[in-house]
Formats: C-alpha cells, sequence, structure tokens
C-alpha cells in the first residue's frame, strides 16, 4: 500500500493490528544490515514475555529488494520503507507515529534478545513509578560487557579519558558512570544515559520530551533525550537482570569505516555540548579534542619507526587516519563528511 512518494507500507502487519493495540511497540531502524535485522526479528518473536507486543521495522532507505522479503518472511511486523534516509531520529520517530503501544523499544537492528530480557525490562519499568526510560546489559558478540551501555552525560573529562582499557580498569571511578555494570545489583539503577542500541521508554514521556531530536543526524539522540526526560522530572534506570547482545558496527552505517564515525560522533557531543552548556562550553570541548587528537598522532609517529608486523603497521595507519580527521574536525575542515548518505 503506496502512503505516499516517500513512504511505503509492505507487508499484513497493519490490517492485524489494528482492531488490538499494543502494550508495548518495538521500532527498528534498518539501514543495510538485513542479515543482522533477520537474527534480530527471530529473537525477539522467540520471547514468551507475558506482554502484547508489535514489532515496526522502518527500512531507512536501504538498497536492494531485502526489505520486502522481511515483510514476507515476518508477516506480523509492520514495515515501512522509505525512500530517503531520515536519519536515526526521524526514523524512529516515523516508527513511533504507527506505533500503538503505551510503551516503547528502540533496538538497533544488530541486536540479539537473550532470553526473556523484554519482559523484564517492562516489569521493571512497571515497578518503578519515576521510570521513563529503562535500559539493559549489552554484551558484545564475545560475551564481554558493553561498556557504552550506560554513560554520563558528556563532559570535556570524561570525553578526553574515554578510553576503552582506563574504563575497564577502573569501571567504578564517577567520572565514567558505569560501576553498577559490574557490581551486579538485584535492582534497577539510576543512570545518566542509556544506550539508544535498546532504549525502553513510556510513550507519554517519550512525547513530552520532543521525542528524538532530529538536529541530530546520527549519534547522541540517545543523550538528548535523556537529558531531556531528567528536566522534565523523571529518571533513568538500568538493570542487569535483563541482556542484549549488541554486535556493534553491524550496522551499515557504522560499516561506513572509523573514520566518518569517530567524526560524526564528536560532531554530535558538540551539538549537545552548545545545547545544554553553550557555545563556549562547546567551542572548548572542540579545541580539547584536537589537542588530545593532535597527542595521538605525535605518538603513533614515535611508534612507527619501530619493527612491526604488517598487521601492526596497518592498525597503525588506520588510527592514525581517524585521528588526522578527528584533527581536521576540530580544525573546522571536514564540514564534507556531514552530509547525510544516500540510499543509493
Amino acid at each position: 500500500m503506496q502512503i505516499s512518494d516517500q513512504i511505503e507500507i509492505l507487508g499484513t502487519g497493519m490490517e492485524q493490528r489494528q482492531n488490538a493495540p499494543a502494550e508495548l511497540s518495538i521500532i527498528i531502524v534498518n539501514w543495510n544490515s538485513f542479515a543482522y535485522l533477520r537474527t534480530c526479528l527471530e529473537s525477539i518473536y522467540r520471547q514468551e514475555a507475558d506482554v502484547r507486543l508489535e514489532v515496526i521495522v522502518v527500512d531507512n532507505g536501504s538498497v536492494g529488494e531485502d526489505t520486502a522479503h522481511i515483510a514476507q518472511n515476518f508477516p506480523d511486523a509492520l514495515v515501512l520503507r522509505s525512500r530517503k534516509n531520515l536519519g536515526f531520529a526521524g526514523a524512529n520517530n516515523l516508527g513511533v507515529s504507527y506505533a500503538s503501544g503505551s510503551y516503547l523499544l528502540f533496538l538497533n537492528p544488530d541486536t540479539e534478545i537473550i532470553g526473556g530480557a523484554i519482559g523484564t525490562m517492562l516489569d521493571r519499568m512497571k515497578a518503578l513509578p519515576d521510570a521513563a526510560i529503562m535500559g539493559c546489559r549489552l554484551m558484545n558478540s564475545d560475551g564481554s560487557v558493553q561498556t557504552s551501555c550506560i554513560q554520563r552525560f558528556p563532559t570535556i573529562a570524561n570525553q578526553l579519558l574515554d578510553i576503552e582499557p582506563i574504563r575497564l580498569m577502573w569501571p567504578h571511578w564517577k567520572i565514567w558512570g558505569i560501576g553498577s555494570l559490574f557490581s551486579d545489583p538485584e535492582n534497577s539503577t539510576k543512570v545518566e544515559v542509556v544506550s539508544g542500541a535498546c532504549l525502553m521508554t513510556r510513550r507519554d514521556v517519550f512525547e513530552a520530551a520532543g521525542m528524538f531530536n532530529r538536529d541530530y543526524f546520527m549519534y547522541a539522540e540517545d543523550v538528548d533525550l535523556c537529558f531531556q526526560v531528567k528536566r522534565l522530572g523523571w529518571n533513568v534506570y538500568s538493570t542487569n537482570d535483563a541482556s542484549v547482545i549488541h554486535h556493534g558496527g553491524g550496522t551499515s552505517m557504522s560499516r561506513k569505516g572509523s573514520v566518518w564515525v569517530a567524526v560524526m560522533q564528536r560532531q554530535a557531543i558538540l551539538q549537545f555540548c552548545q545545547r545544554t552548556r553553550g557555545a563556549m562550553y562547546a567551542e572548548a570541548y572542540r579545541a580539547t579534542t584536537g589537542l588530545a587528537a593532535m597527542l595521538r598522532l605525535i605518538v603513533i609517529g614515535l611508534m612507527l619507526p619501530f619493527r612491526l608486523s604488517a598487521e601492526g603497521v596497518a592498525a597503525l595507519r588506520a588510527t592514525a587516519a581517524k585521528w588526522s580527521a578527528v584533527l581536521k574536525w576540530a580544525l573546522g575542515r571536514t564540514n564534507h563528511l556531514f552530509a547525510a548518505p544516500e540510499s543509493n
């Protein structure tokens, strides 16, 4: 069924849900990540949670006919195909406009639900009257904890020290806000930010907070949403009782390369700092990030003369390319990277 020049509904999901509103709407935005998406959907439909749920897949301008195959293989899902890449925020907001649930779960296509994680998250949220957002324990593909699943709001200090080995060495340092991941509390824990890879929220609060801010094309939308929710007087929680595998880097957007991702992440944080701390703080963040990039490049340059394996040299050069791009961004020379990726 064609509904506009840009959006098309595929499959029979719409007809099946018209007379039976869901309690929980799961929204997945996909961009050329169909192999991961199939696995994600299979893990959702294996759930035995005592909750009426619906699944809405928003295909964000992907290439090929795989969108139709998803609609055929998962007939209970509502599949929306956008001919234009709307960005993370725009595509998720589009999905919400078709959702009937009073609770929403935003899920990345490169995730897999473990056990009864969805039902557990919903139960924990219902048990906390002040909870507007609930996150869970995200796991890497190898089973290790993904420390980025909960965060503090970005500051100059925690962004400069955002180095995974350091985070793992001192996980209880308050600058990170990740201590609860390693203490395994029985109850849900208040946090500042949970990852948008798996974020559950009350729909009424999500809408009152302005939904996902489309000023961010990609990255920091989850940070901004958590900030707005807290401004409204609600709290953000995470529970270790629910686990989800997040393969990370599985989406085609991430596969554009670490250079593009590194720059876009920092641009998004700059936007967040401008919105919440003012222009001077944002420019200080840009300047210190540029200085950190310069120091890393110096260290890499000092390492290159040493005898390294071919793999080691290649890794150093890739790292140098990333930090060179970050330095150029800090100097205002990478505006071309911020163009929205096309669907073809």
